[in-house]
């Protein structure tokens, strides 16, 4: 197969009863010019036997041990022979057989980077509303001083731009590879779809990390933004904290 224009790169381990739905959403997409590279870390159950069932022609996978979820993102950015990447782990879909066609357009002029809205849905595929954080109109580094405003499973980005994952954070590598990907851009070679592209699979495990998490997203926003600044964003969150938790 020639190098694709977008590599659609899924990370999975014993993800068996959810990477079903993310394969046949690829699998359906109307574009066809994309490779799927799956990254499995030596699953035990039968991960891989639904991969090889439900991918089609375009889908490579690995399956070997690997040192947690960025690191096999990591793997997978070795692995991708596309001009863009795009993850888009177990359990998160494209939310219609148009979208990848949609970025794929997006990328006429040269884009770096294509990105566009998320809702989250349940393990029955059923829709639990928006994220909390809305995407920019423009994308820059100064945005992600709010937060993670972009899902990284909507963060389309030339692969030519993207860094390797720091393996120094477990939970929040994808908001510091984010803003990286941004800086080695400008907001004019980035385009917003305006649309719901994919649908990400609330599996609970946010939650059971959130506190470290959280702390690790403080540390790279202080990295990127100084710890001023870092201290008063999160002044400002409390409120937005506070709000999503009313009734």
């Amino acid at each position: 197969m020639d190098a694709p224009l977008i590599s659609i790169i899924t990370i999975t381990f014993n993800a068996e009863k959810e990477l079903g739905p993310t394969m046949k959403s690829v699998a359906q997409q109307s574009w066809r010019d994309f490779e799927h590279v799956v990254v499995d870390g030596a699953s035990t159950d039968h991960t891989v036997d639904v991969a090889r069932q439900l991918g089609g022609r375009a889908v490579r996978i690995v399956s070997e041990p690997d040192n947690g979820l960025y690191d096999a993102m990591n793997k997978g950015l070795a692995l991708a022979r596309g001009k863009y990447v795009i993850f888009l782990n177990a359990g998160d879909c494209f939310a219609n057989s148009e979208i990848l066609g949609m970025y794929a357009a997006a990328t006429v002029n040269e884009a770096d980077i294509v990105y566009s809205d998320t809702v989250i849905v349940d393990a029955d595929r059923r829709v639990k509303g928006p994220r909390h954080l809305s995407v920019p109109e423009e994308l820059t580094v100064d945005s992600f001083a709010d937060g993670m405003l972009v899902c990284h499973q909507a963060f389309m980005v030339k692969r030519s731009i993207a860094p390797e994952y720091n393996l120094d954070y477990r939970f929040s590598a994808d908001y510091d590879w984010t803003i990286r990907c941004i800086r080695k851009t400008i907001p004019e070679r980035c385009r917003n779809l305006h649309v719901v592209g994919i649908h990400y699979l609330d599996d609970g495990m946010t939650e059971k990390n959130k506190r470290a998490s959280l702390r690790e997203r403080f540390e790279i926003m202080k990295k990127h933004f100084g710890l001023a600044r870092t201290l008063k964003k999160h002044l400002s969150f409390i409120p937005r904290a506070v709000g999503r938790h009313l009734p």
